[in-house]
């Protein structure tokens, strides 16, 4: 095995939206340098970061000079192009794989390999012209979601295909590119199991995260979805199995629903450390962003063990539309704590930061936190 990284050596990020800043926040606290490369400046990462290279990710010079500067390089931005991760890895090692990433960054191919694996997903098909899209239909049925094959989120490059829907329509919503047709899922649940996988193959996760989602946006997650110690244990072990499957160095989510019927599909994986593990920042003793720079560096992994019973919000742009949030009012209850990622504008969907809040129980927690989100806007 690799020798640890140890702190006062450089991390190097890829990308430098808020994920990165957390990373970086993380990093900070252990005695770690840190540097992150993306096309902006004054990012959420920047703002941390003791070094901000601007530079768009396809430019191959700039990323062999970032990845030249640090001691390992990782991701808080999945949709790199693999030529990118290829060149960096010359110079450091790249954690995750850019395998990893390609696999992940492209629905089809993230739905074979989870079918190799003998993971449970809902039926799909590629559809690769317009033409092989009725029979697709035909074959896997209706409702049916057609998707992107690659570069989809919250939502967005993806349409329902119902009995009556004009598929000529759905197929142009698409842009006419490559596709994945995926059988509709009438669940009962989105939750998520964020696991961390160290150089030496050692496992940890932080349970069973419940999600619900607004226009198709993570709108608020609890910890600790009830769902019977066997139906966790199945989920962890999915996890587990993706992680050992991708070879996995690093922090990865699985988005997972669960049917009304009492069984868990996987949904999508996320190579990186995901919003529905931001409730571990205060809710565990070693956190996502922890676990992601522990596992990079070669060091043992931490404690997942949940503190209290916590949840999480999102904070969207739309908040800032009457003007500034009401941050004295949302901190009122002490159980509630403050996230805001240094954005300097505010737009509608746009995820601007996070509450979290401790309760007695899941239900108090997910009270607290969304009586401390709606009186930020003075409701």
């Amino acid at each position: 095995m690799s020798r640890p990284i140890l702190p006062g050596a450089t991390i190097g990020i890829l990308g430098s939206g808020q994920l990165g800043r957390m990373l970086a926040q993380a990093a900070r606290g252990m005695g770690y340098r840190v540097a992150t490369l993306s096309p902006g400046t004054d990012t959420p990462t920047g703002q941390i970061a003791d070094h901000e290279v601007v530079a768009d990710y396809d430019d191959l010079d700039a990323i062999a000079s970032f990845a030249r500067d640090v001691d390992v390089v990782t991701f808080e931005f999945e949709n790199v192009a693999s030529a990118a991760t290829d060149v960096a890895a010359r110079h450091a090692p790249v954690r995750p794989r850019g395998e990893v990433l390609h696999v992940t960054q492209n629905r089809l191919r993230e739905k074979r390999v989870l079918a190799a694996a003998g993971l449970p997903t809902a039926p799909f098909e590629a559809v690769d012209e317009f033409r092989g899209l009725e029979a697709a239909v035909a074959r896997i049925g209706t409702p049916c979601i057609l998707k992107t094959a690659g570069f989809g989120y919250d939502g967005k490059g993806q349409v329902r295909i119902d009995a009556g829907t004009e598929l000529e329509w759905a197929w142009q919503a698409m842009a006419g590119g490559p596709a994945v047709l995926e059988g509709f899922v009438d669940f009962e649940a989105e939750l998520s199991v964020v696991a961390a996988r160290g150089l030496d193959g050692e496992l940890v996760d932080f349970g069973l995260i419940e999600n619900r989602h607004a226009d198709h946006i993570l709108d608020v997650s609890i910890a600790d979805m009830p769902v019977g110690e066997a139906l966790e244990d199945d989920a962890r072990q999915i996890a587990a199995t993706v992680m050992e499957a991708l070879d996995v160095v690093g922090v990865l989510c699985v988005e997972l629903f669960l049917t009304r019927d009492g069984k868990l599909l996987v949904n999508e994986l996320a190579p990186r450390p995901h919003n529905s593990g931001h409730l571990t920042i205060e809710g565990c003793p070693s956190s996502q962003f922890d676990q992601q720079l522990r596992a990079v560096c070669g060091l043992p992994l931490g404690d997942t063990l949940r503190k209290a019973p916590v949840a999480m919000a999102n904070l969207l742009g739309d908040l800032w539309e009457g003007g500034e949030p009401d941050w004295v009012a949302a901190l009122s209850d002490p159980a509630v704590n403050l996230h805001l990622y240094g954005k300097a504008a505010a737009r509608p969907g746009r995820k601007m930061g996070h509450l979290t809040a401790f309760g007695t129980d899941r239900d108090d927690a997910m009270r607290r936190v969304m009586v401390a989100r709606s009186v930020l806007k003075g409701a």
